[in-house]
């Protein structure tokens, strides 16, 4: 690539202030990782950019903020020697040239100021390494000592230094090299994906919060199943997300087997990655099936089963969230109940579908019933051209049938035109068990469509009920 089409990156007047910043403080200054690497790969135009300079960042931050208009707040981390300014939408983050040595039992490097080429061979990735020159007498040149140019061009993830060193020093890499190889469609070199079958143990010393930032952006990928895919492969997986690793297999007794649900899961992840954007989504479809393993079964009349999975992983997500470190607030229960309802579609489809059956589908996913039927369409991954078409077209159904039945009875969460303290006047009642047996009474008549979802048709039907239960109305 020519010179000149280095300097096209730098066309944002934001990288003329930069040089001209460090000129006044005579400081030799690159645009370095994730910007450059996007830029030769014409990935659009990032909005983070990394700036390093051989000097100290934070004097250089200062200096840059000093010349921008509006003089924008930076905002500084001295125990990591950086600092970072938001501008016109684009995040700037400075740090001096350094190099870096670990204690095996930390990922927190002790630091010491060093040139241009030891601060590119601390990078993780050789594609990372990839500097932009901001400083006069070679600007726009690009400097590669680790041929990261040929890395993006042969679409392969390699380390600068001797990948066990780089994984060891820093065990979140080994998360970084299967999350970009995900995310860019790129190989890992053998050496590299060796190093990190080696060094999977030491994923134990980097924090849940890390890992999961990795696991949220493998998922937003467009084929996660790449990275839990290598995952796999490295040994890795046991250490992040032992109940899906659970899945993997398959057992045979007398003839009969089920299908190896890990890989099924893996199918069902890319094909809802077709479908939604929604992280949580998709983790309800990297989860959806983490219930078999601890719920199956062999049976000599009817052969595997997996009663109960449903429930069973609904509950093992609250265990996974919580042991990740990820909120336990409503996106867990959003995931847990996609899980626990995640069959219920597919029951209906195989089934002649009841208008009862649907109302009570709706009732119970309420807002996300069209996230639940996504799930559930994913979930088809039959390679059997006519059964496929036969999933799809009752799927189809289903849906029409929703949108019938939503349209006549307006369940999508319905409160009983009935409420507690109605009962309790209309029968003289006291906070009591039959206030709370009448309210499930007409709940569950309207479900069951005896009776229309209107505010005269309960009343009737209460005052019915009431009447068996021995209660008098004041009328």
């Amino acid at each position: 690539m020519q010179e000149q089409d280095h300097r096209k990156a730098l066309l944002d007047p934001i990288f003329t202030i930069i040089a001209n910043s460090a000129k006044e403080l005579g400081m030799d200054t690159y645009v370095i990782g994730g910007f450059v690497r996007d830029y030769l790969m014409d990935r659009g135009t990032p909005k983070d950019i990394d700036v390093v300079a051989v000097g100290s960042g934070i004097e250089l931050a200062r200096k840059v903020a000093s010349n921008l208009p509006g003089k924008p707040k930076i905002s500084v981390f001295k125990n990591f020697g950086t600092a970072m300014i938001n501008h016109t939408g684009l995040e700037l983050e400075f740090v001096g040239a350094r190099k870096e040595s670990y204690h095996r039992d930390s990922r927190k490097p002790m630091v010491e100021d060093g040139t241009l080429e030891e601060d590119q061979k601390r990078r993780d990735f050789t594609i990372n390494a990839l500097a932009l020159s901001l400083n006069k007498a070679d600007y726009g040149i690009l400097l590669d000592p680790f041929d990261g140019l040929g890395d993006l061009n042969r679409k392969l993830i390699r380390t600068p230094l001797e990948p066990n060193i780089t994984y060891s020093d820093d065990p979140l890499r080994m998360m970084r090299a299967i999350r970009f190889a995900t995310q860019l469609g790129f190989k890992i070199h053998n050496e590299s994906l060796q190093a990190i079958t080696e060094n999977k143990q030491r994923i134990k010393i980097i924090s849940k919060e890390r890992i999961v930032d990795e696991l949220h952006k493998i998922l937003g990928s467009a084929k996660p199943s790449v990275g839990f895919a290598l995952m796999h492969k490295t040994g890795l997986l046991p250490y992040i997300l032992p109940e899906l690793k659970a899945l993997q297999g398959i057992e045979e007794i007398e003839g009969q087997r089920h299908k190896d649900n890990f890989w099924h899961t893996l199918e069902v992840v890319d094909n809802i990655a077709k479908t939604t954007e929604n992280v949580w989504l998709r983790w309800a479809a990297l989860l959806h099936d983490i219930g078999k393993a601890p719920t199956k079964r062999f049976h000599k009349k009817i052969g595997w089963t997996f009663h109960g999975h449903e429930f069973v992983g609904s509950k093992m997500v609250y265990t996974l969230f919580k042991r990740l470190h990820m909120p336990l607030n409503e996106k867990m229960k959003f995931v847990q109940k996609m899980v626990r309802m995640s069959s219920r579609p597919i029951i209906l489809s195989e089934d002649f579908v009841t208008d009862s059956a649907v109302r009570r589908l709706i009732f119970d996913a309420g807002d996300h019933v069209e996230d639940l039927m996504t799930l559930c369409e994913a979930d088809i991954t039959t390679k059997n051209p006519r059964k496929q078409q036969k999933y799809k077209r009752n799927f189809k159904l289903v849906r029409q049938k929703i949108e019938e039945v939503e349209e006549r009875d307006h369940i999508r969460n319905f409160q009983p035109p009935i409420s507690g303290e109605e009962i309790m006047k209309t029968f003289n009642l006291k906070p009591s068990r039959e206030i709370g047996i009448l309210k499930e009474a007409i709940k569950e008549a309207i479900l069951e469509g005896v009776i229309p979802n209107e505010y005269s048709a309960a009343q009737k039907y209460m005052l019915q009920k009431g009447d068996e239960m021995g209660l008098i109305a004041k009328i």
